[in-house]
């Protein structure tokens, strides 16, 4: 026993050695492998470096060039003042209450300003002209004059539809903005927020991703009073290369010291392509920001690709003269084997060592142990990568962190959402049913709510959330939802920031093109809202949160009540609310307003719809489409057998293919399960609005 036992030592330490050998020959391979490619890699992307360069320049912002409507996005309470030739935040045409109010002024195309490879910030030069100055209709409150206002700020922002928090945040960030949001700013702040750390009410800040000022500068010390009612102008250079930036504020001419002079590294805080412009925002006291000239020019370098041997000119010059282009090729071959062939040879002594050490390893085995039974390989049938499968309750305990209240994105009446992390690295959302709802007859009949996520889970589109599985472990039923970043559209809807039209506009569109793909499955959605609608990261909408069904007794009922006709009904609501920016029920509107189907109708009966389109989107909403949107959500809410269109011809009407029928004068008696208090009647037939 004990002589086997040496042998079988002996036959141990001898295979590891070989193993050992050819484990470290195959990963010399390797590595000379890895360093061919990346010779091969950087022969291929050197190359002349280039300059990239952008020049804008704005001497007045007047509504009569047409450069100013194209090339600068006015989002929130931004708007162009015609008897001024400015740009104004907030405007005060138009508001009655300039407090709390928050607005952006945004080149509408993204400036090159850093080199991806290299991570080399660009260099850039910028001067603006500004004025703060009163509201002609200030109030005059408790504490005093009203007048005062939080600041203007130039941004470098990587996206042209946010607008931040009205008050200290300058309309620079929001509560939707992630950790990782990369933003630049330079604030002329003319209110001092000790919690933010400003040193007065008249300074200049350089703020990087976060509304707290990596630096801050008295502007009194340079002989500046930014709210004294005279026009300022900002110059600001920054040289990438060096990272070092200059900031020069003065009245009569540039200045000959800065109010900053600095190392600043701003390439964690930028992508490649970026958005630059304006932000202002009010609190409880106001003032109106005006911008009276803009300029911008920037330089950033980039290599330039050598043509390769496939490009069109190539293939014309062989066609003339394919007797020498051969001859020029093969020379060049004899003398410079190419890092192609290298990689080959290197693959293939790869392969055949890796062949050979197995051949060996195993014949030695066989030899000094001939005793030993060889187990063969389970074999295991392919499966579809994003094929929907059951989680273990393990697994998704794993990805939530035992479900901390970190990874938490919210919660209804259903279940509370999570956000995970599978082991694969794939991020998901997961939606664990609560135990109130699955005691309700709603989720009393597991099996048949398992067999609707399955037959949810089969269908594919665009506009839908794919469902990637589902758990039912340890009295637990969660579904398995992809996740989205930008989150749902409620957050984005009636959150601080404003949402500009055509964001809103496409994802009633998306929306529409999802339920109509469903209907034509015979399926229904059955949870239509707006937290039911998810954004990813080019904001196209999806479709997720499906509705459950009834207890298996119920089902007739709930066939009835819930179906395809309901989700007409539900979207024409769901587009009230996207073109109006505030929720079915808002209690914080007077009461007669509250109610916003029976708000819209009113207004259509009075020919008045325009004061339903949300007010904050400015002056850039397209208003005959804003009120065609309204129209086609008024005729959602009409009974169904009084002209209640199908999803199929509400696309059709979104894209304006098809003429929208008329609406009837006056609000007619709904006979759809609605309720302004619940969303549901008790019953299928309803008595007339309110």
């Amino acid at each position: 026993m004990a002589k086997r036992d040496c042998c079988s030592s002996g036959f141990a330490v001898r295979f590891s050695r070989h193993y050992f050998v050819w484990w470290s020959s195959s990963f010399y391979l390797l590595a000379l492998i890895r360093f061919l490619v990346l010779v091969n890699s950087s022969a291929a992307t050197s190359g002349p470096v280039i300059n990239v360069t952008k020049h804008i320049s704005f001497t007045h912002f007047s509504l009569d060039d047409p450069s100013v409507l194209s090339d600068v996005k006015l989002l929130g309470s931004a708007k162009f003042s015609m008897e001024k030739s400015v740009i104004q935040i907030p405007d005060e045409s138009e508001a009655f209450d300039l407090r709390h109010q928050a607005g952006r002024a945004i080149y509408s195309s993204p400036v090159r300003l850093l080199d991806p490879y290299t991570h080399t910030p660009a260099s850039f030069q910028t001067t603006f002209s500004f004025q703060f100055s009163n509201s002609s209709n200030a109030s005059v409150d408790g504490d005093g004059p009203s007048h005062g206002g939080s600041g203007l700020t130039f941004i470098i922002v990587p996206d042209e539809f946010t607008v931040g928090r009205p008050g200290p945040w300058l309309g620079m960030l929001n509560d939707a903005c992630q950790e990782d949001y990369k933003a630049v700013g330079i604030e002329f702040d003319t209110r001092q927020n000790p919690e933010f750390g400003d040193p007065n009410d008249n300074h200049v800040g350089i703020n990087l991703a976060s509304i707290v000022s990596t630096k801050a500068i008295d502007a009194s010390d340079f002989g500046v009073f930014l709210n004294d009612g005279s026009v300022h102008r900002a110059w600001i250079t920054y040289d990438g290369p060096r990272r070092w930036m200059d900031i020069h504020l003065g009245s009569d001419g540039h200045p000959s010291k800065p109010v900053f002079s600095g190392s600043l590294d701003l390439s964690p805080h930028l992508n490649e392509y970026m958005f630059i412009g304006f932000s202002a925002s009010t609190g409880n006291k106001t003032q109106i920001h005006n911008v009276l000239s803009w300029s911008f020019s920037a330089t950033s370098q980039a290599f330039l690709r050598f043509p390769s041997e496939e490009t069109c000119e190539s293939k014309i010059t062989l066609r003339k003269s394919e007797a020498a282009q051969s001859q020029t090729t093969q020379k060049r071959s004899n003398k410079e084997p190419s890092s192609s062939f290298f990689i080959f040879i290197a693959v293939a002594v790869l392969a055949l060592a890796t062949m050979i050490g197995f051949i060996f390893c195993s014949r030695r085995g066989r030899n000094d142990n001939s005793k030993l039974t060889a187990i063969p390989d389970k074999t295991q049938r392919p499966r579809p990568p994003n094929k929907p499968r059951r989680f273990a309750f393990t697994e998704i305990s794993s990805a939530t962190r035992a479900f901390s209240e970190t990874e938490m994105l919210g919660s209804d009446a259903r279940g509370v959402y999570y956000r995970g992390k599978l082991s694969n690295g794939c991020q998901v959302a997961i939606k664990r049913l609560s135990a109130q709802f699955l005691n309700s007859q709603q989720g009393l009949d597991r099996r048949r709510l398992l067999k609707e996520i399955g037959a949810m889970s089969r269908v594919r589109h665009p506009n839908l959330v794919p469902i990637r599985g589902w758990c039912n472990d340890n009295r637990e039923m969660m579904i398995v939802y992809d996740f989205y970043s930008n989150g749902s559209l409620d957050k984005w809807l009636f959150g601080a920031g404003v949402l500009p039209w055509t964001r809103r506009f496409k994802v009633i569109n998306d929306v529409a093109e999802a339920l109509s793909f469903l209907h034509s499955k015979q399926l229904a959605h059955k949870n239509m809202k707006t937290s039911s609608v998810f954004l990813d990261v080019s904001f196209r909408a999806v479709l997720g949160d499906f509705g459950m069904v009834l207890s298996a007794t119920d089902s007739r009922r709930f066939e009835s009540a819930i179906s395809q006709t309901a989700d007409v009904f539900e979207f024409g609501i769901f587009v009230l609310e996207v073109v109006s920016g505030r929720g079915r029920l808002d209690p914080e509107v007077e009461q007669e307003e509250r109610d916003l189907v029976d708000f819209a109708w009113r207004m259509h009966v009075k020919d008045e719809k325009v004061v339903v389109v949300d007010g904050r989107m400015g002056s850039l909403v397209n208003l005959e489409q804003a009120i065609r949107a309204l129209d086609i959500g008024l005729l959602c809410t009409l009974n169904e057998s009084k002209g209640r269109p199908k999803m199929e011809e509400v696309v059709e009407f979104l894209s304006m293919d098809k003429q929208i029928p008329e609406l009837p004068a006056c609000r007619p008696v709904s006979l759809f399960p609605y309720n302004s208090a619940t969303g549901l009647c008790t019953g299928y037939s309803c008595g007339p609005f309110k």
